[in-house]
């Protein structure tokens, strides 16, 4: 049975830094949506944090959020590791989850999100919220419309320079430590992106990587080449590097079609570049300033049974599988 929620209440596990515009005023900014608890281990931050955004209450003990009877929705924003164990934490105790990507650090754990999440009828959903930015609706507008023709190769490149954190290695932020995120800031950046791939061309059915460490600044990997068929036989490619040269930076994802071809960021949402016989055009298409607001309102909405959500943890378990066969993990 669907679950109905009138009003939804949301409790937050986790307050850092993706909380604070990408999200997190976004829960409020929704009709008949509003945060009434947050949660983090280090109480210091939990209470400023709910007083900085005014929310009555905060606790450094996620089952008690959990537990709070006015909180009938989680939302997850932790590091990877955790996300199964609160997700199914919220699940069991009747109550929705919204779940920072990646859905868990490996797929396994996406797995057992599934189980719990069909065994007790509660939804989880999934912060792919890409999918429903202006930016990346136009990018998929312009695919379906075959302005650039039959879609014949995609191309994923990546390049950025090491973040100033990454020299202290005895301080290394959690995104390098694979225990904590699943890998390296492959398994942070890699996700959006080949989300946005599958649901502008369905699943990746077969997918082989190489991942080697360049650059020696943590033990993860930091480059990462992969090639990938989708379940059409489209072929497509993925470049990935987290020590290149500043002057190098790439995000762009190049989709060929054999009228033309579309280029496209994945996180700088630099305009769009379409190439056909008609010559080059750009397109700037604005995104709104919390970008998970599309996103959070559907999830709303579908809680509310006045619309459907399909971006929930059944939909997105194939980016960690993708990302499993990748870094060689079976």
């Amino acid at each position: 049975m669907a679950i109905l929620l009138p009003k939804i209440h949301w409790g937050f596990i986790g307050c850092g830094e993706v909380t604070e515009k990408k999200s997190g005023p976004a829960f409020s900014l929704v009709k008949d949506s509003d945060v009434v608890a947050v949660m983090s281990r280090t109480m210091e931050k939990a209470k400023s944090y709910a007083e900085r955004h005014n929310i009555p209450r905060w606790y450094t003990d996620p089952q008690e959020l959990i537990d709070d009877p006015e909180v009938n929705a989680v939302y997850i924003a932790t590091p990877p590791s955790t996300h199964a164990t609160y997700a199914i934490m919220a699940m069991k105790s009747g109550k929705p989850v919204y779940v920072e990507k990646p859905l868990a650090h490996n797929y396994e754990d996406c797995a057992r999100i599934n189980r719990i999440s069909e065994k007790t009828g509660i939804p989880c959903f999934v912060a792919y919220y890409r999918r429903y930015l202006p930016y990346f609706q136009k990018v998929k507008e312009i695919i379906n419309s075959s302005t650039i023709g039959r879609i014949i190769n995609v191309q994923i490149r990546f390049s950025a320079p090491p973040r100033d954190m990454d020299y202290n290695a005895t301080n290394l932020p959690w995104r390098v430590q694979p225990d904590i995120a699943g890998g390296g800031y492959f398994v942070d950046m890699a996700p959006h992106q080949l989300d946005l791939l599958q649901w502008m061309f369905g699943p990746i059915t077969e997918a082989e990587g190489y991942c080697s460490n360049r650059g020696g600044l943590y033990k993860t990997e930091d480059t990462v080449s992969a090639c990938f068929r989708f379940h059409n036989g489209l072929p497509g490619s993925g470049s990935w590097c987290f020590v290149g040269h500043e002057s190098a930076k790439e995000d762009r994802i190049v989709v060929i079609g054999n009228n033309g071809q579309v280029c496209f960021s994945v996180y700088n949402y630099t305009p769009i570049s379409l190439y056909t016989e008609k010559g080059h055009e750009t397109l700037e298409i604005p995104n709104p300033p919390h970008v998970q607001l599309p996103l959070i309102q559907l999830i709303v909405e579908h809680l509310q049974q006045t619309s459907i959500c399909t971006c929930d943890s059944n939909s997105v378990t194939s980016v960690n599988w993708v990302m499993d066969r990748i870094l060689g993990k079976f």
